[in-house]
């Protein structure tokens, strides 16, 4: 019973927040995918308990990607921006996340 509670607040947090950009939302269009930003070290079995026990819907396919931090310049001074570990988690059809109704 303890390691469930570990793992119900470890879910909770491999979710670090939706990806919102040109191509997340063409994503989320076309092939009914929602993209999130999510704990550097999770799996793809976390994250598709996360999502079901979040958001009440039922989880297909989950892929996985890291992607590199940019280096950016700005005259002498260099840098990187932080590396991201994102998943695109396909839904089952008739299913959706809709974040209006979750904020409130």
């Amino acid at each position: 019973m303890i390691d469930a509670r570990k793992n119900d607040h470890r879910l909770l947090k491999i979710l670090i927040e939706p990806w919102v950009s040109e191509k997340a939302t063409q994503v989320a269009d076309k092939s009914n995918q929602n993209v999130f930003a999510v704990m550097p070290d999770s799996t793809k079995q976390e994250v598709k308990a996360a999502v079901e026990l979040m958001f009440k819907v039922e989880v297909t396919s989950v892929q996985i990607l890291n992607q590199k931090g940019k280096a950016k310049r700005s005259g002498r001074i260099s840098g990187r921006r932080k590396n991201v570990k994102k998943a695109y988690v396909c839904l089952k059809s008739g299913h959706e996340i809709n974040f209006e109704a979750e904020a409130r």
